[in-house]
């Protein structure tokens, strides 16, 4: 199939330059040596042989995953107050592929509340989206500063090791989820989703 495209666009190129004959005759040479010169090339480094197959899109990175939102609620320390309500925006706005707007909804709700923990994880995981997948200072300074705040939210470190996953940082990854889970209360409902993880890694 591939070399009846080529040759019906060198004939469509022939039948035009046929018409303009009133061209001069330098005019016509550099355009049939490149003509040639497509042809050669496409017969060197073309595949025309091979079948024609789909082509599965990547995944887009830009898109928040319910799994991940789903388990910060879990983890989730504040219920009231307005952070819940930012975080809700913001997965919306994940969920639709704007991980730049997120991450502009949760800093206009860490204006109202500047200690709420949750709210740093979400801007952690905003921004990693938003970075494709790469753990930016940025998000590290979220986590950390998540952490900080609430020294035994699981969250933190729990999402500061998937990203780093998510980047290939796999040895880092483990450390910190090895560690929560040490921590990780028998009736967490995360729990088993961490060991799953961690078994999953790359050694």
């Amino acid at each position: 199939m591939g070399w009846v495209i080529m040759f019906a666009l060198v004939a469509i190129v022939g039948a035009a330059l046929w018409k303009s004959r009133h061209l001069p005759r330098a005019a016509f040479e550099p355009i049939a040596a490149a003509l040639l010169l497509g042809l050669a090339g496409y017969a060197l480094q073309g595949s025309p042989g091979l079948p024609s197959h789909r082509v599965t899109p990547p995944d887009d990175t830009s898109k928040a995953n319910e799994t991940e939102i789903e388990i910060r609620n879990e983890m989730g320390e504040q219920r009231f107050g307005s952070g819940p309500s930012w975080l809700m925006a913001a997965d919306g706005a994940m969920r639709a592929g704007s991980p730049m707007a997120a991450v502009t909804y949760i800093k206009s709700g860490l204006k109202q509340n500047p200690n709420d923990p949750d709210l740093w994880v979400g801007l952690g995981n905003a921004l990693v989206v938003h970075n494709g997948g790469m753990v930016s200072p940025a998000a590290t300074y979220a986590f950390q500063k998540a952490a900080q705040i609430a020294p035994e939210h699981p969250g933190p470190p729990f999402f500061m090791g998937l990203a780093l996953a998510q980047s290939g940082q796999f040895a880092q990854a483990r450390a910190i989820w090895t560690e929560l889970l040490k921590r990780a209360p028998a009736d967490a409902p995360w729990k088993a989703d961490l060991e799953q993880r961690l078994a999953q890694l790359p050694s």
